[in-house]
């Protein structure tokens, strides 16, 4: 019998969901397929899941996640394709929905979306958008498989490239000001544990207060920042380093990037 979702590729983000999915009731074990060519994840898989079917290629089946690299997404959807698959929710970064419905029969069903890595302890951030045949009950199907997870939005696709650039990307920026905050402290006299912790607790409480309090960046920054105080020297530095500008042609670097791999 055919299961209920194919999960092609069992990577991070793939495994990160038949988890999430699991946890949250969506499926039983038995209603999910994985399918990946590495033998040491497929291994992972079914250490992390007993009774978790693991294959090293497609099977026949519906409903299909996609969580493969871009390089291999069309060559491995003709094959799912052929498979049957008739409805794919594809986390595939840069491919957009019409290149990957040419790749299917006419009418299937196609949902892309952008998750990021904080879904593999579920709390991720995913935006998605639904190809042309996308019913409202296609998009929440996809969105119950990516909230298992964490948080999702829904954009035109049009958003995507910028979806990737902000947060499928995000997680690398701030893992950088973690690195450098931590090395700060060291440099400044703190044991390398006590900066880490410092730093790992600063950002967490501070993604909290933004959060908890529906505040703007702006407000929260300058409730801290005292006139001529040691917040005001600090960021008087970060803003003299075009720190802001770093990050926003960071961001347009990456969007490019999605757009380049969609072409």
């Amino acid at each position: 019998m055919a299961p209920k979702l194919l999960v092609v590729g069992g990577g991070k983000m793939g495994s990160a969901l038949v988890t999430g999915l699991l946890a949250a009731g969506w499926a039983q074990i038995g209603d999910l397929v994985v399918s990946e060519t590495d033998a040491g994840q497929r291994a992972h898989l079914e250490t992390a899941h007993p009774g978790l079917t693991v294959v090293p290629g497609p099977v026949e089946a519906a409903d299909v996640l996609l969580a493969v690299k871009p390089d291999v997404a069309e060559p491995v959807l003709l094959t799912v394709a052929a498979n049957g698959a008739r409805r794919v929710l594809s986390i595939v970064a840069g491919i957009s929905s019409a290149r990957l419905e040419a790749m299917m029969p006419a009418g299937s069903v196609v949902v892309r979306a952008m998750p990021n890595t904080p879904a593999l302890i579920g709390a991720g951030v995913a935006a998605m958008s639904g190809g042309t045949a996308a019913t409202s009950a296609d998009l929440d199907w996809a969105g119950e498989i990516l909230g298992a997870v964490g948080a999702v939005v829904r954009v035109p696709e049009r958003q995507l490239d910028a979806v990737t650039g902000v947060s499928g990307s995000g997680p690398a920026y701030l893992f950088l000001v973690a690195e450098a905050m931590i090395e700060a402290g060291v440099t400044a006299g703190l044991p390398r544990d006590v900066s880490k912790e410092l730093v790992v607790g600063t950002l967490l409480g501070s993604a909290r207060l933004l959060d908890e309090t529906g505040q703007e960046p702006a407000e929260l920054r300058a409730a801290v920042t005292s006139p001529g105080g040691t917040t005001a020297a600090a960021v008087r530095t970060l803003e003299f380093k075009a720190v802001r500008s770093a990050f926003i042609e960071a961001v347009a670097a990456a969007v490019e990037r999605s757009r380049q791999l969609g072409r």
